[in-house]
């Protein structure tokens, strides 16, 4: 019974120096354009954390929370993008922000462009904050982007 508590141990408390460095996760943000050649205008964070959490909502996301399960996937595309870029990784970004921006703003808000970016969070020596932006993709036609 004990050889087989020493075997279970570690599978239930796993080690963290598992990993071998903890780096901040890029942070994706947007921008809508009216046309391929203007700038954007100002970018928004996709899918920002919530500040605060009530224990109830703690609780049901440790049971149920698909859209977190999709924004760790989001994190692992932007990984790859800064690291090797692949037009399936830009191509999955773009198709996830594109379906929720099509859910959740208005009809008729939406521009034809969407643009985004990656952007690193780092804290500097002084306290303040670092924005290092590492990628940032070239506009593309919403239309183009619906799901298959």
């Amino acid at each position: 019974m004990l050889s087989l508590l020493k075997l279970l141990l570690p599978a239930l408390m796993p080690s963290w120096r598992f990993f071998k460095s903890v780096d901040p996760s890029p942070r994706v943000e947007w921008a809508m354009l009216a046309s391929a050649a203007s700038a954007p205008q100002s970018w928004r964070e996709f899918r920002p954390r919530p500040q605060q959490l009530t224990p109830l909502a703690m609780l049901r996301r440790m049971l149920w929370n698909p859209r977190w399960n999709e924004s760790l996937f989001l994190v692992s595309c932007a990984e790859r993008l800064t690291l090797t870029p692949t037009e399936h990784s830009e191509q999955e970004i773009l198709r996830r922000i594109t379906a929720e921006l099509q859910r959740s703003l208005p009809p008729g808000a939406c521009l034809p462009y969407l643009q985004f970016r990656l952007v690193f969070l780092d804290r500097a020596e002084d306290g303040g904050l670092i924005k290092a932006i590492t990628y940032q993709s070239e506009p593309h036609l919403m239309a183009g982007l619906a799901a298959p």
